[in-house]
């Protein structure tokens, strides 16, 4: 099984609507802030990430000395169906009781034509547990987006969905779990290099 796991997001967006399967790419100028995000990520780990843009093209900036794994689908952001584009508060006045609901009760809730968050838990937690049985004993290293790492913090990490979103988590951040028998154990949360 993979023995440490290092969630990294993606760069900045400057997206200030709902971006979830839109392909929007990353801002990746900041040279400086990728070398140390680079130098803090293990040597020889296995690299994956999400298939949309701008996780792919932070991945790739940190390939050296790392094995490339395929991209992986399942570890897209939510999709959030008929709002991804809006924003929050043409949302709120939108739908204004799923909204509410999707962000004060996460679990079953989903944004019209989208996914909940139970959805893109349960994707994440398949995908992150098929890479490891691939994958036995290694370090891995999983670029992909704010909402996957939430999910897995609460489905990994134990925290309860409402705890687990009460975190932030930047671009270009670092959050590590280690496997701690049959599931993870959260070590850090966020951690800018």
């Amino acid at each position: 099984m993979v023995a440490r796991l290092w969630w990294v997001r993606h760069g900045p967006t400057h997206e200030r609507a709902f971006t979830g399967w839109r392909d929007v790419p990353a801002d990746l100028s900041d040279h400086a802030a990728l070398a140390r995000l680079d130098a803090h990520l293990p040597r020889g780990a296995l690299l994956v990430s999400s298939d949309l843009a701008r996780a792919r093209h932070t991945a790739d900036r940190l390939g050296d000395g790392r094995r490339r794994l395929p991209d992986a689908p399942g570890l897209r952001e939510f999709d959030f169906g008929a709002w991804d584009g809006l924003t929050f508060d043409v949302v709120a006045a939108r739908d204004p009781e799923i909204s509410r609901a999707f962000w004060e009760n996460p679990g079953p809730v989903a944004a019209p034509g989208g996914e909940s968050w139970d959805g893109v838990a349960a994707r994440v937690a398949a995908e992150i547990e098929a890479l490891a049985r691939l994958h036995p004993g290694a370090d891995l290293v999983a670029v992909a987006h704010m909402g996957v790492i939430l999910t897995h913090l609460h489905a990994g990490g134990g925290l309860d969905p409402s705890e687990a979103l009460s975190h932030r988590i930047e671009p270009l951040s670092v959050t590590r779990l280690d496997r701690a028998g049959a599931g993870w154990r959260i070590v850090g949360i966020n951690h800018l290099a």
